[in-house]
């Protein structure tokens, strides 16, 4: 079993990190990711918690010979649940991939929160966890430390991907404010 952690600061708000979260894929950085469907989504009347059930649909590039000895295809499901917080300010995301879990399994959590001294920045931690399945028993420290490197390195695209996803949803959100400006002016005018 391996651990992956990564901590990171969003120089966004968190009700914009949230917003944009839901807008995340596709992007340029995370070609992978095909598509995203909504398995459930509910709030909870009582505590006001969005919860929300998602598969993600990825397709990955792995070695020809990984994929022969695994089935050949390079299509991957992943199952996310995550609960938004509004009180809380607090965001978390529970992901585990379905495809090929009885020979490797991760689970992965992230969380956004509100940065408790500046209120215009978001705190994201991700952790994950790596297990190889007994089949592989032989080789499972070497296929967990593969997986690690890959995984690592896909955070870092992953991150960076969605700090692309908010600065264009700043923009978007920036154009419409002044799009509204110019009309509520034109308005006034007449």
């Amino acid at each position: 079993m391996k651990f992956f952690q990564a901590t990171h600061t969003f120089d966004h708000a968190w009700s914009q990190v949230t917003a944009a979260n839901w807008m995340k894929y596709p992007n340029e950085q995370c070609p992978h990711v095909v598509a995203v469907d909504v398995l459930n989504r509910h709030v909870d009347p009582d505590t006001g918690i969005l919860h929300t059930e998602r598969l993600l649909t990825c397709n990955q590039n792995a070695p020809a010979l990984v994929l022969k000895f695994l089935g050949g295809s390079t299509v991957s499901y992943v199952r996310e649940i995550s609960e938004l917080d509004p009180k809380t300010m607090k965001l978390t995301m529970k992901t585990q991939n379905l495809t090929m879990c009885n020979v490797l399994k991760i689970n992965e959590t992230v969380t956004y929160t509100a940065h408790p001294q500046d209120k215009s920045s978001t705190l994201f931690k991700q952790e994950a966890q790596i297990t190889a399945g007994s089949a592989l028993s032989r080789f499972s420290s070497y296929i967990e430390d593969f997986c690690l490197t890959r995984f690592r390195d896909n955070a870092a695209v992953g991150r960076a991907g969605f700090e692309m996803v908010l600065e264009k949803f700043q923009a978007a959100r920036l154009e419409a404010a002044s799009q509204l400006e110019k009309a509520a002016a034109s308005t006034v005018s007449l």
